[in-house]
């Protein structure tokens, strides 16, 4: 396990207080104003939610892609930078790329910081994901980066699989451009929930809800991959948006790899371990200030919940009544 560096990214610290301890190191969570982060029109934000950040403090350097990852798909598009602490993922009309961790997982936290393409993308998916790659019976965790025509906003498309089902999409519009610099996107699982966060912001929790028995990956262990690809028949505006290959070669960028987890094949009982620090009863649900976080961007950047769409679903899912 890697530990990347942690930067705080906000303007003013209010309160850092411990949580946690594992080993020698101690973990705290910083509650954070973001004041700069957003236009005026999101005062209703500014003035009443505070951000969880999880500040971690920094006792090696982040991992280098080797040291975690293997490269799965068209190695001639996919370029190692800074040492071995980043890596540009090109797309062209030739090929797109992917890699993928060398180990698998079961529980614990992945997280990566990315830069996307810039200007027109319509039509590309960049892809950060989880996947048990059992085919019909897979366990899939995604974030997937639908690219734009320039100037309008970034959607990322979020997705659970649980024991080969999904259809579990929901998108948020991105409130900055993820172009113009390194943004981190995590995946905290364990035991009882799923969450995605954007710069430590909670904008999708997915609860254990097998005692209404909706399936929960929990028995699969997950391998972390990334891709990068034209998919212009569903990407940009349901299909409508068409890739601009004029435009091409498109980049994007990876960087401060942090994989914290149980390797399966790996040290017998850990998965199952209450002590590891993913378990703990601060991650057992949002903090107040997560959620007041979480609720800021359902109100104002969520596009598509498959929980509303009652042309798919006239009868909701058992789990889009199960709360945060």
């Amino acid at each position: 396990m890697h530990r990347s560096h942690y930067k705080y990214g906000f303007d003013t610290l209010i309160s850092i207080r411990p949580i946690i301890t594992r080993s020698s190191l101690t973990y705290y969570k910083a509650t954070m104003v973001v004041s700069s982060l957003f236009s005026a029109r999101n005062a209703f934000f500014i003035s009443l939610c505070l951000f969880a950040a999880l500040y971690r403090p920094v006792l090696s350097r982040p991992a280098k892609f080797q040291d975690d990852f293997r490269i799965t798909w068209s190695d001639t598009h996919i370029t190692q930078i800074d040492g071995g602490r980043a890596i540009q993922l090109k797309l062209d009309p030739s090929s797109g790329c992917g890699f993928a961790s060398k180990n698998r997982y079961l529980f614990g936290r992945v997280s990566m910081k990315i830069k996307l393409i810039p200007g027109d993308s319509a039509g590309t998916v960049a892809a950060f994901y989880m996947n048990s790659d059992t085919d019909s019976i897979r366990d899939e965790l995604d974030f997937e980066f639908l690219g734009n025509r320039s100037g309008q906003p970034y959607t990322v498309q979020t997705n659970v699989f649980a024991h080969g089902k999904g259809d579990r999409e929901q998108r948020v519009n991105l409130w900055f451009d993820p172009s113009r610099d390194f943004h981190e996107y995590a995946i905290s699982w364990n035991h009882l929930r799923i969450v995605f966060y954007v710069d430590n912001v909670p904008i999708r929790v997915y609860k254990n809800n097998e005692a209404r028995k909706v399936p929960y990956p929990r028995f699969q262990p997950m391998g972390v991959y990334s891709t990068l690809w034209e998919a212009d028949d569903w990407a940009t505006r349901g299909g409508m948006e068409k890739i601009n290959w004029s435009g091409a070669p498109f980049y994007a960028y990876y960087k401060d790899f942090d994989i914290e987890g149980c390797p399966v094949p790996g040290p017998t009982g850990c998965p199952a371990n209450p002590r590891n620090w993913w378990e703990g009863s601060a991650y057992h649900q949002l903090s107040p200030v997560e959620a007041r976080g979480y609720r800021w961007v359902r109100v104002n950047h969520m596009v598509y919940d498959y929980c509303t769409d009652r042309s798919r679903f006239p009868i909701p899912p058992p789990e889009c009544s199960a709360g945060i």
